[in-house]
């Protein structure tokens, strides 16, 4: 057998699944984005075995009816997701936890370990108005780091979960300064990372430096991609985050950025079992587009190893 023969080394540390997301879900109920059913059919059929809840409210939240409807179609669940702004300080914490509650009862009810966490928009999710200041006072940062940690510790003492703080465009922890601030000022035993591939290079962040340097810090992956091109125009003239996705600022793998073979490969080196769950925005989409995606995605991940 030539070298140019030789098997792709299986990633046999690397989870794949897939989420609502990747079907234009970004909330619990829009006429715009297709049934659950429909999602939880076609995400089987595409070939993915993990998923995510997605935003709470959009797949069953009684937990007897969701693993019916997953278990019968080979689904697993690995994960919730929920929305904080604790940057805000100790005066949000008691609304905080009721959200935060709703959604690590029904994590930890299909069996799943860990709960994604996203900072708050500083803009507006629908209409791109800007809700506050882009940037935190020192102040802030207190509150956000110190908050996350009681998150972290709250949330695996009363449900056996770990948090996983997802960098996101639009919000306070994006850039690669800022993801580096905040897990420096963060605990590692009760506060690790989701990486969102796609997000990272959205704000111009190397997800392989990023793998290699805070390993440790690394509790699960988004496998996204951005093209460069539409980004570039987005940067220049300041495009909020939903209307970049509208414009298709995040891709098809592999049209876009980062590589994620190399970036899975950089995971695998951590010796650790990750998820990898796919997620491409496609917010608002046509109902016929987000299968054929994800069949090829699958595909995709295959050839890499995954």
């Amino acid at each position: 057998m030539t070298a140019d023969a030789s098997p792709v080394p299986a990633l046999d540390r690397i989870r794949v699944g897939s989420a609502p997301d990747s079907w234009g879900v970004w909330f619990p109920d829009d006429d715009q984005q297709v049934p659950w059913q429909r999602f939880l059919d076609e995400v089987t059929e595409a070939g993915y075995e993990w998923i995510e809840l997605g935003p709470y409210g959009y797949l069953p939240t009684d937990p007897a009816r969701l693993t019916e409807e997953t278990g019968r179609r080979g689904l697993t669940v690995s994960a919730g997701t929920v929305f904080t702004s604790l940057h805000r300080g100790p005066e949000v914490w008691d609304a905080t936890w009721e959200h935060v509650s709703q959604v690590a009862e029904l994590t930890r009810a299909m069996n799943a370990k860990h709960l994604v966490v996203i900072p708050s928009f500083w803009r507006d999710d629908k209409t791109a108005e800007l809700i506050e200041p882009p940037k935190l006072t020192a102040e802030q940062w207190r509150h956000l780091s110190t908050g996350m940690e009681r998150l972290g510790r709250e949330v695996r003492e009363r449900f056996g979960l770990d948090i996983v703080v997802h960098p996101h465009a639009d919000t306070h922890i994006d850039t690669e300064e800022n993801v580096a601030r905040f897990l420096d000022a963060t605990d590692a035993d009760l506060v690790n990372l989701c990486l969102d591939t796609g997000h990272y290079a959205y704000c111009g962040g190397d997800s392989v430096k990023l793998i290699e340097t805070y390993g440790e810090r690394i509790g699960y992956l988004h496998l996204k991609q951005v093209d460069p091109e539409i980004l570039a125009d987005v940067v220049k003239n300041e495009v909020p985050f939903g209307p970049a996705v509208q414009r298709g600022v995040m891709c098809e793998p592999p049209n876009g950025v980062p590589e994620l073979g190399p970036v899975l490969t950089a995971a695998q080196n951590l010796d650790v079992d990750l998820f990898a769950i796919v997620e491409q925005d496609m917010y608002p989409c046509p109902p016929s587009q987000p299968f054929p995606i994800a069949e090829r995605t699958r595909r995709f991940l295959r050839s890499c190893g995954a």
